[in-house]
Formats: C-alpha cells, structure tokens, sequence
C-alpha cells in the first residue's frame, strides 16, 4: 500500500512456469513467430474489455538487438491484440535508447539501475500518447522493472491510463 503500482491493471495469459517458459523461449530466441496469435488469444482471454479508445504500445528493443533478433517479439504480440481489439497498433510509441544488458539472471535492483534512462516516448509520437489509454505490450513480466519504466515514461508524456498485457508473468515467490 505504500508503494501502489503506478498502472492500471494488469491482464496475463498466464503464470511463468516449465511450459510458459518453453513456449517464450522457442518464440523469441528460436524464431517460433508463427506462435504469436496463440499467445496473444491466451492474454486476450484474460484481457477485460477495453472501454474507449487505446493504443497497443509494445515494449520497445534497442535497435541493436532488433537488428540482431530480426523482430521484436512485443510488438508481435501488439499487433495481434491490436488487431484482435480493434485499437490503434503504435509500435513505435516507446524508444530503447541505450542498449541494455539481458536482464535474465538479474535482481530487482539490478534491472531498475540497468533500465535508467534507456525508454524514451518516441519524439513523434508524443502528442498520440497525451491523453492517451495505453496497452502496454510484454512477453514476459518478471520483477516488473522494464514495464516499470515503460509506464514512468508513458505517464510522463501525459498517458490517462496504463493497462499492461503479457503473455506470462513471473510468481513474486518464484524471484
């Protein structure tokens, strides 16, 4: 209660466990991109409905790393719920400034110190985020940290709401 989470909500498809782990994993290293609708049906079904108007932002990649991946895989999962929601896709609403480290094997704090500073609102689409109802797109919620920032940022450049969407989410008691 003294720390209240600074989004709206958030819908997952369902909990990290051996299973979620090796769907994430074959899609995002091992290029499974064909298992994006699927995943986002999952997070779809645990998604109430959205009153109004909203924007699917993903999670942003450094360009570094989407050039390296070929794709960034919350953006995948967007475009799916987009489409499927019939909101407005803006997969460049979120910028990835600085390349970050891969935050798996890191705690808490390690993620927040790593994250500082590197999301951005896209400078283009600042005035599409003003005022705007967010759907804040992941693949996986962890720690929470790099969603996190993601809403700091989005709230910052004047975001009403910020619902976050994933496809698996982490167990405090597993971190």
């Amino acid at each position: 209660m003294q720390d209240p989470p600074k989004h709206d909500g958030i819908a997952t498809g369902t909990i990290y466990n051996d299973t979620s782990r090796k769907l994430v994993l074959s899609f995002k290293h091992g290029r499974k991109i064909a298992l994006a609708p699927m995943l986002a049906g999952m997070i779809r079904a645990r998604l109430a409905g959205l009153e109004g108007e909203w924007l699917a932002v993903p999670v942003p990649l450094h360009r570094l790393r989407l050039w390296s991946r070929g794709f960034n895989q919350s953006a995948l999962l967007a475009r799916e719920l987009a489409k499927a929601e019939n909101v407005e896709l803006v997969v460049d609403g979120l910028v990835r400034t600085k390349p970050t480290p891969s935050l798996g094997g890191l705690g808490k704090r390690e993620r927040a110190r790593a994250l500082q500073g590197a999301i951005s609102p896209h400078p283009k689409r600042t005035d599409l985020l003003k005022g705007a109802n967010v759907l804040l797109v992941d693949d996986v919620l962890t720690s929470g940290e790099t969603t996190n920032a993601c809403v700091s940022v989005l709230r910052r450049a004047g975001a009403k709401r910020v619902k976050i969407a994933c496809f698996s989410r982490v167990l405090d008691e597993a971190l």
